[in-house]
């Protein structure tokens, strides 16, 4: 009798554990918020304006990305409901437009601004005085390369280590820089179109910063902070119905990756991806995976919770994702998890 007590307890605690731990903060992910920008990068202000009332509408909790840094850091509690939002590039549209409805709301949000654009006075980017008087107002300014450049591509005859050097020093300046102009150093970087690869990751391990992607998924307690994951909201992917359905996912609880390293080399066009997975919450039946530009595709099971996914053609050069999602047994929404993968586009460079 008492085994079986224990037996029980142990599974209502781990299924407790994993309640826990699956609590995430969905990441929002915005560029332009205007009519006249390019659709595929770009929110209308009434669709931005509809998001942001479904959010106040529903008892979300929005909150600022350096504190869920702070959490996922620590293992401590992220509240149910968490979602954050971030934008690239700072785009004048953001102070003239998104920032009002923001503050109307009083919800807090993250800009990644590059160096570059903002000193070549673009007509399109705000300037240092816009972006202090946000900071000043309650934004996060983090990083955004000082170029926006693609930060994994090498030059014509860098070495691996010249190629470091030069990016560990375009990252380290660009958040000296956003330091002195705004007093903020949150050693936050967005990369670059999304691009990263595991000597980057490690070389923003070294330095004390977080990672962020445009892989999609709810970031938590299992993700990697070098790889953290945003949804993009922008063109097809504005649709607030679909939306809906990614501000309530949950963090998938993966136990190990392999491989982590997205960017893809050797000829290997095909990455076989296996993950191992807490299945405490989970239905294995049910993962259903979606290699990009191919469709959906059921997991090999190779174990009681390890599985792998293959794309059956060969990626495109460029970026691609596997994303992989399942309902919880025990709550609603669904656990989202995404591999990014970036494939050369031809022998010299990505």
């Amino acid at each position: 009798m008492f085994k079986n007590v224990m037996i029980t307890l142990l599974a209502l605690f781990s299924l407790s554990l994993q309640a826990f731990t699956a609590r995430a903060a969905v990441i929002l992910q915005y560029h332009h918020v205007s009519e006249d920008t390019p659709a595929i990068t770009s929110v209308t202000p009434a669709q931005f304006k509809e998001q942001m009332q479904y959010l106040a509408d529903n008892d979300f909790i929005v909150t600022p990305l350096s504190l869920v840094v702070d959490a996922i850091r620590n293992q401590t509690p992220i509240a149910e409901n968490t979602v954050v939002i971030t934008f690239d590039d700072g785009y004048k549209s953001i102070a003239e437009t998104a920032h009002p409805i923001l503050k109307e709301y009083g919800f807090p949000y993250t800009l990644f601004v590059s160096i570059e654009p903002i000193k070549a006075k673009y007509s399109e980017m705000m300037s240092w005085e816009e972006l202090l008087q946000l900071s000043e107002e309650g934004a996060e300014i983090a990083n955004h390369s000082w170029g926006h450049e693609h930060l994994i591509r090498q030059l014509q005859g860098e070495s691996e280590a010249q190629w470091m050097l030069r990016i560990e020093t375009n990252i380290l300046e660009t958040e000296a820089e956003i330091s002195k102009a705004t007093g903020q150093d949150h050693k936050m970087l967005a990369y670059p179109y999304g691009e990263y690869n595991q000597a980057l990751e490690d070389m923003l391990s070294r330095n004390g910063f977080v990672g962020l992607g445009q892989q999609s998924g709810a970031a938590g307690a299992y993700s990697s902070l070098t790889a953290l994951p945003r949804f993009p909201v922008a063109g097809v992917y504005a649709d607030l119905a679909s939306l809906k359905v990614k501000m309530h996912s949950l963090n998938m609880p993966v136990l190990s990756i392999m491989p982590s390293d997205p960017e893809l080399k050797d000829g290997n066009w095909r990455p076989e991806l296996k993950l191992a997975v807490d299945m405490s919450d989970i239905y294995p039946d049910k993962m259903m995976c979606f290699i990009q530009g191919q469709g959906a595709k059921k997991p090999l099971w190779l174990s009681e919770n390890e599985f792998s996914i293959r794309a059956e053609f060969d990626l495109p050069p460029g970026r691609s994702r596997y994303n992989c999602t399942v309902p919880s047994k025990t709550k609603s929404g669904y656990y989202w998890f995404s591999q990014a993968w970036v494939r050369p586009k031809d022998d010299a460079a990505l």
